[in-house]
């Protein structure tokens, strides 16, 4: 680290940050669009949340870049490939530079990792293929689990065990475990340095879709499991897709939404799914809450 000073991320923790944030949510046209392409926030000096913009992609999937003493990780790269259009890697290395200025590093890496594997948050991977101190991690199953080191003689199933790796930032250590249910590749991360706690598109406040039933169970029973025995600030998904409303979704495709609840959830909220689960009962079909919808696939 060239003799900086280490970062203690580990003492008095976790160490809340800001979420007070008016996040970008489109535009009534494209014609009245002046959000930028990526909305950055700092969480804290060390953690920041990301937004894509609606215009460039409907989807606006959030993405999270935690900083470590040794390396820095970029969780999810969004939805959209085009550098021109959806900057990722130059805001990215931006907020490197930034951050490397005020705590000087030599040899500072970057690794980029992903909740799972559908496109709207893989889609930027190729802009950091050819960066230097970079390791990319494929967010396919086979690839995924090699990286974490999760066992895969069962299909990654939650259920079978606890299993959970970690990945070490450089005094920061990044708690990760597989949690199937919407993707068989999910993952679930938990930063102890803040007690956020990342679930993807397992669980946030929208559309819910579930293609494998009982392994979301597992994983939901899991993640209550967690909480009670660890500090949890904030569970943080990758997507708002709920109004102020209850019950009330923005419709797929949705590029303006003005009356967004917040990006973060509590831990009372995820008991508040496990009681939807257990109202759902696996029935095939949209099954619409106050704070989500559950979205399941037929047999």
């Amino acid at each position: 680290m060239g003799g900086a000073a280490a970062i203690d991320f580990t003492s008095g923790v976790p160490r809340p940050g800001d979420l007070n944030v008016s996040w970008i949510h489109g535009s009534e046209s494209a014609k009245h669009n002046t959000d930028p392409d990526i909305q950055v926030h700092a969480y804290d000096e060390h953690t920041f949340v990301l937004r894509q913009n609606m215009a460039v992609n409907y989807e606006a999937p959030f993405m999270f870049l935690l900083f470590g003493n040794a390396r820095a990780v970029l969780i999810d790269t969004g939805a959209t490939a085009s550098a021109e259009f959806f900057p990722l890697r130059r805001v990215v290395d931006g907020l490197i530079d930034t951050w490397l200025a005020a705590h000087p590093r030599e040899g500072y890496g970057l690794l980029v990792l992903h909740t799972h594997p559908h496109g709207d948050h893989v889609a930027g991977d190729a802009q950091f293929a050819d960066r230097p101190g970079t390791l990319v991690v494929d967010a396919e199953q086979r690839s995924a689990w090699e990286f974490f080191g999760f066992e895969d003689d069962d299909g990654g199933r939650a259920s079978d065990a606890d299993r959970r790796a970690q990945v070490d930032l450089g005094g920061r250590l990044l708690q990760c475990w597989p949690s199937p249910g919407h993707h068989s590749a999910a993952v679930t991360f938990y930063d102890p340095y803040t007690g956020i706690l990342l679930t993807g598109d397992t669980v946030y406040p929208g559309r819910l879709y579930i293609h494998d039933w009982p392994a979301f169970v597992d994983t939901i029973n899991r993640l209550i499991r967690f909480c009670a025995t660890h500090p949890v600030s904030h569970v943080l998904g990758c997507h708002i897709e709920m109004s102020r409303d209850p019950g009330v979704d923005y419709p797929i495709y949705t590029t303006y939404q003005p009356g967004e609840p917040p990006l973060q959830l509590s831990v009372d909220q995820l008991w508040e799914l496990r009681r939807a689960i257990d109202e759902a009962g696996g029935r095939p079909g949209r099954h619409v809450f106050p704070g989500f919808v559950l979205c399941l696939d037929g047999p």
